[in-house]
């Protein structure tokens, strides 16, 4: 039976939720196909990666470049289990798909650069596939450039050493890397529908992305945008890996 693991990060239940139902609808899952743990409520460790045909982990308001003594202990404490995780993902080969909160901890966990060189404001931008993206089994069915909603105040601006450049943009050179075969990582948001950015920029208003009094602006720059491509990533990486 297929089952996969979800690992979120969202302190706000409708944000949670919203994600949550995102992964289901684009992933083409049941409820009992995907598990979530809410990885800041309680430790999640350990995982028993037998039990799941791959893990997913949503996007975060956690940042891997804030200063140390400036992380909450929740941040501190999922850092360090998403690290002892990845060590047997990584190790197994694990499928793996981390949305933006992946490049942070799988980035930093294969010795990649996770700073403020390449922020990109909350936004639509154009993703273009690398040579080795469009070879990709999880990007076949993708044109090569599409537009894909990001919103980011750091990304990955040194490759790990062993990971394979899959798309860039023009303001974010690293918006997805594979390591080994199956572990991938995107900066952009593969989940993201126009509904759903449009929540979550209400949930985030405070949180650094915009001004708050730039909130409808920022909503109406998303307006109209055409992402219907990227939600296939989720749909290739629920048919590859998903039991049969």
């Amino acid at each position: 039976m297929t089952r996969f693991l979800l690992l979120s990060s969202r302190a706000e239940d409708i944000a949670a939720d919203g994600e949550y139902a995102a992964f289901l609808r684009f992933g083409g899952l049941r409820a009992h196909e995907l598990e979530r743990v809410r990885m800041e409520q309680a430790s999640f460790l350990p995982v028993a990666l037998d039990d799941y045909d791959g893990v997913m982990v949503g996007g975060s308001p956690y940042d891997a470049s804030t200063p140390e003594e400036k992380k909450s202990p929740a941040q501190r404490r999922v850092e360090a289990e998403m690290s002892t995780l990845l060590d047997e993902i990584v190790d197994r080969d694990w499928p793996f798909l981390g949305a933006c909160y992946g490049v942070g901890t799988l980035g930093v966990h294969q010795g990649g650069v996770i700073d403020r060189t390449y922020p990109e404001p909350i936004s639509a931008v154009t993703i273009t596939l690398t040579d080795a993206g469009r070879q990709d089994p999880l990007l076949a069915s993708l044109p090569d450039s599409f537009d894909a909603f990001v919103g980011h105040k750091e990304a990955c601006s040194v490759l790990p050493p062993d990971a394979v450049l899959l798309a860039s943009s023009a303001t974010c050179p690293v918006q997805m890397f594979r390591v080994r075969e199956n572990l991938y990582a995107t900066q952009f948001h593969p989940e993201l529908d126009l509904p759903g950015i449009i929540t979550r920029i209400g949930v985030y208003r405070d949180y650094g992305y915009f001004q708050p009094k730039e909130h409808d602006e920022v909503v109406a720059g998303v307006r109209g945008a055409d992402v219907w491509a990227p939600s296939r990533i989720l749909e290739a990486f629920v048919r590859r890996y998903g039991a049969t």
